[in-house]
């Protein structure tokens, strides 16, 4: 009669389970690629976290500048001489004075969006005392006929804001200086296009009720606005670090269980084996 045996393990080493168990040459290399895209991303990730932190806090020092600086009494408007320093961090949204003498021959108009609805912001140049010509943005005219609104004559003084050119046209519109079509103040190209010299690289918002005529432009519609959702992108980084932080730490947990389960039931077979083996 044939007995049911069952091959042994007969010159099996000892703790070869363990070692069928534990991941091949491919395998290590695999966890070791997977852990270190892990840790850049991490790194990443917070990284970006970080900078957005720091760039919230520089947005909101630069509120509370404008805010003094609008708020703050009028200066003399930068001359000549300081054109070369005028920058939006320093300068963008200035309470500035100056005085000269507007040329209406050169009025230009810049299509605009605002609280009064669609049209136009009437740009008109101020000849200074010294020669210089700065563009003030008189206000907002609802059409294009009100080009023709009247100017005040002789020498007149504006009190306003401070803007930083806008180069470039509007969205998807470029500006074109040769009908006279503008989607930006663009204060260089404004003046190249009316051959003026000695244009300051800034122009002014006049404030409200700058101009009493009951044809005159509609001031003081300077909408200060920064956004600022820095907070939100930091949260969302810092999410996404933790994110790869927690998938990684259960992949890390899952491998270990299942190369655990793994050795155990091998382990368990071997002993199966055994068991057969001695009966035999």
């Amino acid at each position: 009669m044939m007995s049911n045996t069952r091959p042994s393990n007969t010159g099996r080493a000892p703790g070869a389970a363990s070692q069928d168990a534990a991941p091949g040459p491919r395998g290590m290399v695999v966890r070791y690629a997977l852990a270190l895209l892990a840790g850049i991303l991490f790194a990443g990730f917070c990284a970006l976290g970080t900078w957005q932190v720091k760039r919230l806090f520089w947005k909101l020092d630069l509120i509370e500048r404008v805010e003094q600086r609008v708020h703050a009494p009028a200066t003399d408007a930068p001359g000549p001489a300081a054109w070369a320093s005028v920058t939006p961090q320093t300068d963008e949204y200035r309470h500035v004075r100056l005085s000269g003498t507007y040329l209406p021959i050169f009025n230009t108009l810049v299509q605009a969006t605002t609280a009064l609805g669609s049209g136009y912001w009437l740009m008109t140049p101020l000849r200074l005392a010294d020669g210089s010509t700065v563009l003030v943005n008189r206000g907002f005219v609802p059409k294009r006929a009100s080009i023709a609104a009247s100017t005040p004559a002789g020498i007149v003084h504006v009190d306003g804001l401070l803007r930083i050119s806008e180069t470039g046209g509007g969205f998807l519109r470029e500006n074109n200086p040769a009908t006279q079509h503008w989607y930006s103040r663009d204060v260089a190209a404004i003046g190249a296009s009316h051959m003026l010299t000695k244009v300051a690289p800034y122009f002014v918002d006049a404030k409200e009720k700058s101009e009493t005529a009951s044809d005159a432009p509609v001031g003081g519609l300077t909408v200060i606005s920064f956004h600022n959702n820095h907070l939100v992108y930091a949260l969302t980084w810092f999410a996404l670090a933790l994110m790869v932080a927690g998938m990684t730490w259960w992949i890390v947990r899952e491998d270990k269980r299942r190369r655990a389960c793994k050795a155990a039931q091998k382990n368990l077979d071997q002993s199966q084996e055994s068991d057969h083996a001695g009966q035999d």
